[in-house]
């Protein structure tokens, strides 16, 4: 007979939650580990290389490093539920420890005797629970009835010689057993007072709690899309951007994506007049606003704050809301990219990599890239764009150029300061570009019309010592590691997106393959860009030409005759299907044979008309026409001789 096995149950729980537990407690030690010993500071991107990412560095590892990092929501939850399922799992071993195996029919242990106990007590002790476990005595009781056979069967094992002999023998008074099945589950569930609670649990775990969790679940995932971008943040950025889109807009687009939406929101009368005041300092720079919802008004402002480095006027509620928004800004501005890509807005997808630079190293239009330097200010900008022609330097590129004993700026800086400015030149990247335009498998190297063709783009890191890597970029003022990379841009001349690719390869040199459908004959030239991630006007822009020949003089393509007649063997699909139409034609056949042979005496089979008789019938259709025709033009006696006429010719 079945029956509920406690032990069973116990060893099935255990197994079970064995599977979350071993997982669960290596992420914790993993989390932990990192968090305390196995994290450097280069791993969590606080790396000091100026005096001016010391503030930066300091934030990082409060904000990766520390018991501050193991507070989040997920991990105390899952915390949480480790140890209460830990707890569990040493009681369930310390029950199974005390109630020994699965299922076991052992009679002195269902009797609870002790195994030397003698007839006399085995006796006794079955009177007793014979009494205490009687179906009379607990009516309506499955658990009580199945103890009630299990007690006589102990005592048979022991009483009677041949089932203690099969006992002894198979572990079973009844003989030797193909199979033994107990049912995993605790013996409380048959009980009839548990029955309401058992019964009201199952109902709200399976009617509550797992819908529940799969809507969550279901809802809060649907809303996201590529790089956990929500759905409607894509919608607000193809509904607001357009191939006209200038560089000034784009921080009033990002501060209306949905992310935003519910942080951003003013919730306070204070919270309006701390955007207020903000908005006073930075208004010159902004554009005219297009939306006057408060969240995206809010946003602008704290961008703005934060591209003209006035972030010091930002109160402390509104500090934590650009910190998330620059925390989210590449994903958000990787998303604006792919937007641009999908409706060919190569101008506007180059603002938007713009955007990003300016986002990274704090400063705005009207700003020179010299401020990218530690240390620097409109002071120091101005100075170094007076004296001698060969030494000055309106812009980064050139200021890179100049020997380091003659650059400007630096009159009032301390030997740290200048030091400083010095390292922050030697990491910004000085890059070379090289390309090259290839066919696959081309022998002739021209390019005809249809090709696939290869631009192999090769970058140069001259800044770099040939085995080194490039490091994370010197963006003191942006609160998050920013790797150096770069967009790769192929467009036309009409402004026209072919390629967009990032490239994160920390090597002194590597390479990027754009590949393409050659266009039909002419002469091409496209524009090449590779713009960094971190930097302001340290970008590359170049020309690839490219020339297509008719296709049409290449020699016609030849097929195999080998090959021709694979191409003619019907595939496996077909043969069933040719095999499965024979057959009901075969079918078909056979009952028109039978209705034929059924009816042969009653009906005729009418004949099939010959081509001879097609081409006759064809004749005197023309022959009709030609009548109708000449009965518009003569009499109706005419006619009529002339119809007899056509009808007898033919």
């Amino acid at each position: 007979m079945l029956q509920y096995d406690d032990s069973a149950f116990q060893y099935f729980a255990l197994s079970f939650i064995t599977l979350y537990l071993l997982p669960s407690w290596y992420t914790i030690a993993c989390k932990v580990y990192k968090v305390f010993i196995g994290l450097s500071d280069s791993d969590v991107g606080a790396v000091v290389r100026t005096s001016t990412e010391k503030k930066k560095a300091s934030e990082l590892k409060k904000t990766f490093k520390g018991i501050n990092t193991l507070k989040t929501k997920g991990f105390l939850i899952n915390l949480l539920i480790t140890v209460v399922l830990s707890i569990v799992f040493i009681y369930l071993i310390t029950c199974l420890q005390e109630h020994g195996e699965v299922n076991a029919f052992d009679p002195y242990v269902i009797l609870e005797l002790d195994s030397s106990s003698e007839m006399k007590a085995v006796k006794k002790a079955f009177r007793t629970m014979s009494l205490i476990w009687h179906p009379d005595k607990n009516k309506n009781n499955p658990a009580a009835e199945a103890k009630f056979m299990l007690i006589n069967k102990a005592y048979e094992a022991l009483t009677d010689p041949v089932a203690k002999e099969n006992w002894e023998k198979y572990g079973n008074p009844d003989g030797k057993q193909s199979m033994a099945v107990s049912i995993g589950l605790p013996s409380w569930l048959l009980d009839t007072n548990n029955r309401n609670l058992v019964l009201m649990s199952y109902l709200l775990i399976m009617v509550v709690i797992i819908p529940w969790v799969v809507y969550n679940y279901y809802s809060s995932s649907s809303k996201f899309g590529e790089k956990d971008v929500m759905y409607d943040t894509y919608s607000w950025f193809h509904h607001t951007m357009n191939e006209h889109t200038i560089l000034k807009s784009l921080p009033e687009i990002l501060a209306g994506s949905a992310e935003f939406r519910q942080m951003n929101m003013p919730k306070t009368k204070q919270d309006k007049e701390d955007v207020g005041v903000v908005m006073n300092a930075v208004r010159t720079q902004m554009q005219k606003p297009k939306f006057n919802h408060p969240v995206c008004v809010k946003g602008n402002v704290m961008l703005h704050a934060h591209l003209l480095r006035k972030t010091d006027l930002l109160s402390d509620n509104l500090k934590p809301n650009l910190y998330e928004m620059l925390k989210k800004s590449n994903a958000l501005i990787e998303a604006m990219l792919a937007v641009c890509q999908h409706e060919d807005w190569l101008q506007t997808a180059l603002n938007c990599i713009q955007f990003g630079q300016h986002i990274a190293q704090a400063c705005w239009l009207k700003d020179s890239s010299l401020l990218q330097l530690p240390h620097f200010t409109d002071k120091e900008v101005k100075h170094c764009a007076t004296g001698k022609q060969s030494l000055q330097a309106k812009n980064i590129t050139q200021y890179l150029k100049i020997p380091d004993e003659n650059k400007k700026g630096q009159a009032d800086f301390t030997d740290e300061q200048k030091n400083d400015v010095l390292k922050a030149c030697g990491l910004l990247p000085d890059i070379t570009v090289d390309t090259k335009m290839y066919v696959d498998d081309d022998e002739d190297g021209q390019v005809y019309e249809g090709d696939l063709c290869t631009i192999e783009v090769v970058i140069t890191r001259n800044n770099v010592t040939d085995g080194d890597k490039a490091t994370i970029a010197h963006a003191p003022r942006f609160p998050f590691p920013k790797l150096e990379a770069w967009w790769v841009l192929l467009g036309t001349r009409e402004g026209k997106i072919i390629s967009v690719d990032k490239i994160t390869k920390p090597e002194k040199t590597f390479s990027h393959k754009i590949k393409f459908m050659a266009p039909r004959q002419g002469t091409y030239e496209f524009d090449l860009y590779v713009k960094s991630t971190a930097y302001v006007d340290l970008d590359y822009k170049g020309k690839v030409k490219l020339v297509t020949l008719d296709n049409s003089v290449l020699p016609e393509y030849v097929i195999h005759p080998d090959d021709a007649n694979l191409e003619e063997e019907p595939t496996l699909f077909e043969d069933m299907m040719n095999t499965n139409v024979e057959e009901d034609s075969d079918d078909e056949t056979d009952s028109d044979d039978d209705d034929d042979d059924d009816g042969e005496e009653e009906t005729t089979t009418k004949p099939k008309p010959t081509e001879t008789t097609k081409t006759k019938l064809a004749d005197l259709k023309n022959a009709r026409k030609k009548a109708a025709a000449a009965q518009d033009q003569d009499s109706d006696s005419d006619d009529d001789s002339d119809v007899e006429e056509v009808f007898t010719d033919k």
